[in-house]
């Protein structure tokens, strides 16, 4: 089922909400439970919608821990939550596509424009300086520019944080394209911590950096970095050598885009009126929760705190998924 249809059928069932009874919005509305996710930008945007739906639709809303899965199973099981803001869809799309189908869930607006977004990166300075580097083959055809910590005579490929299924797939495509070979090693960053560290000494030097990360995070936020063509993805190749430990002979590859959509329960679609459409409509680039992020973590703000910021300072965001009257109600209770 396409992304179009998605949102149609987000659409079409407020529509026939609204058809029935357009006055009678709080009542509509009700008792809304949200999935707080366990990782910032999700956390965000929950408490988005808490305070939009809450303020400026008068529902009851509750926040509810979540992680994917859980709260995947959760909607799908027991129709609870029912709302999740940010689910990377690509984790459950055979089930979900399923509940879609049978007609217990809607998936409504692709929250994130971009999709969440991983691969390799250098400085956007690095790029500017060498227009000519735009793939990872580019990149690692100029060991001088990226030189590894303990040895500038060679070039550096930072890997993903010890543990995590990237530092796999990284590690595949450093051997896949030969990086050993022309004049890199692969660095083990050790944590999130780590790599973001590694980052942040880069741009504080002003020198050449070259690895994986991905997108929206904060890092990004506060360091400008360009994603390097990583050529296509091939799921076959992904699933049985990409992202398999030691695989003997892997082959280039990429990332695949994370689509990440919000997904709402048949029964919450029904009962939430107007405040369905606002549900279908919003989205926001990965540039504007790079940034959010990332002043959230300068000033150690709690996702509620951030969720206020963001209202009150980009209303040229937010103003364009609401009414105007539900902006101003917006507006006034923060």
């Amino acid at each position: 089922m396409n992304n179009k249809r998605y949102i149609a059928l987000a659409i079409a069932g407020a529509a026939l909400t609204v058809g029935n009874n357009a006055h009678a919005q709080d009542e509509e509305c009700g008792d809304v439970s949200i999935a707080r996710m366990n990782w910032a930008s999700a956390e965000v945007i929950a408490e988005i919608d808490n305070l939009i739906l809450s303020e400026g639709y008068g529902c009851s809303t509750e926040l509810v821990a979540g992680d994917t899965m859980p709260t995947f199973t959760s909607m799908n099981e027991k129709g609870t939550p029912d709302l999740a803001p940010e689910l990377w869809v690509n984790a459950v799309r055979a089930p979900l596509d399923a509940a879609v189908a049978e007609g217990e869930m809607i998936i409504a607006a692709e929250i994130l424009e971009e999709g969440g977004v991983e691969g390799w990166w250098i400085p956007k300075y690095v790029a500017d300086a060498n227009p000519d580097i735009k793939t990872v083959a580019d990149a690692l055809a100029r060991p001088d520019l990226f030189p590894a910590p303990e040895d500038d005579s060679r070039g550096a490929v930072h890997n993903c944080p010890s543990g995590w299924n990237c530092q796999i797939s990284t590690d595949s495509v450093f051997r896949a394209n030969d990086a050993e070979g022309k004049g890199f090693e692969l660095v083990d960053t050790g944590s999130a911590a780590g790599l973001d560290g590694s980052i942040a000494k880069a741009y504080e030097r002003e020198e050449g950096w070259l690895g994986y990360y991905w997108a929206p995070t904060a890092i990004l936020g506060r360091y400008e970095m360009v994603k390097l063509d990583m050529g296509p993805h091939d799921k076959e190749e992904w699933d049985t050598c990409t992202s398999v430990l030691d695989c003997e002979d892997p082959k280039p590859n990429g990332w695949a885009k994370s689509e990440v959509f919000s997904v709402v329960t048949d029964e919450f679609a029904e009962k939430a009126g107007v405040a369905m459409d606002y549900i279908g409509t919003r989205q926001w680039k990965n540039q504007t929760v790079n940034e959010l992020l990332s002043w959230m973590s300068d000033n150690q703000a709690t996702g509620e705190e951030a969720a206020i910021y963001f209202l009150e300072n980009n209303e040229d965001v937010w103003g364009k998924w609401v009414d105007a009257d539900v902006a101003e109600k917006v507006k006034a209770a923060l």
